[in-house]
């Protein structure tokens, strides 16, 4: 474990369940999901080296060979890449470093959690090393919906695009380059481009966190009842496939204030 402990802030950081937040209180309230039966449901962790889900399993390096990922938690589809199962190396305060295996095998992954007066930075950074796979990167932090006081979480968040999906949350059209549509009402379990503004989690009567971060992509889940989400991720669910290139760097900032 890992152990912030810095004014207003307790964070714990996990190194051995894929070097998750998996306890952040800011002035004794406490906004990380505790564990509640698997690793893919708690805490905030990152996505790497890949986001969302890979339809049935395989990703292509660039001369086309084609290899299998594992698919243990949506099958026959691979989801949210190495590290949120991983046991990280810590590397410094608030530092840790994942080598990754076959196939991707030679590249790295390293995390930043630096904490500011009123703030978390969070940062994830692919080195591909002599990997030739692709790879984007991606934050996925669960929030608690109800604290032990003030309301209900609330997900301030607009975006002009919305990426189609299947019901088994693949994005449709791939042939086609994919499908963005106009957001629907909600709730959520999807991913967005075209973000406006900065978004929020307001807990009316308590606690406000914005969540600023340069991320072209956001997932967003607003259909858990014990919590919600807000994910900046460098490309979506099947990116290769739907040929898109993310950056190997994501970074947020995390500000929070009374409500």
């Amino acid at each position: 474990m890992q152990f912030i402990d810095d004014a207003d802030f307790q964070v714990a950081i996990d190194l051995d369940q894929g070097a998750r937040i998996a306890s952040l209180t800011w002035r004794d309230m406490q906004f990380a999901t505790p564990f509640r039966g698997d690793l893919a449901s708690y805490g905030w962790f990152a996505m790497a080296p890949w986001t969302g889900r890979i339809s049935e399993g395989e990703i292509a390096d660039a001369t086309g060979k084609t290899f299998t990922l594992p698919q243990t938690l949506y099958p026959p589809h691979a989801a949210l890449g190495f590290g949120y199962t991983a046991s990280w190396q810590e590397v410094g305060p608030g530092r840790s470093r994942l080598d990754l295996p076959k196939p991707y095998q030679g590249a790295s992954i390293e995390q930043t959690i630096e904490v500011l007066d009123d703030a978390i930075r969070w940062s994830i950074e692919y080195d591909a090393g002599n990997c030739e796979l692709p790879a984007w990167l991606g934050l996925h932090p669960w929030f608690n919906r109800d604290l032990d006081q003030g309301d209900s979480a609330e997900v301030i968040f607009t975006a002009k695009k919305m990426l189609a999906r299947d019901d088994e949350k693949i994005p449709l059209d791939l042939a086609s380059g994919g499908k963005l549509i106009s957001p629907t009402s909600g709730p959520w379990d999807d991913q967005f481009t075209e973000i406006s503004g900065v978004p929020a989690i307001v807990w009316g009567n308590a606690a406000r966190i914005d969540i600023e971060s340069d991320a072209p992509w956001w997932g967003v889940n607003t259909e858990d009842n014990d919590s919600v989400s807000l994910q900046p991720m460098s490309a979506p669910s099947d990116a290769a496939k739907l040929g898109i290139v993310g950056e190997h760097y994501v970074e947020a900032l995390f500000t929070f204030s009374v409500e």
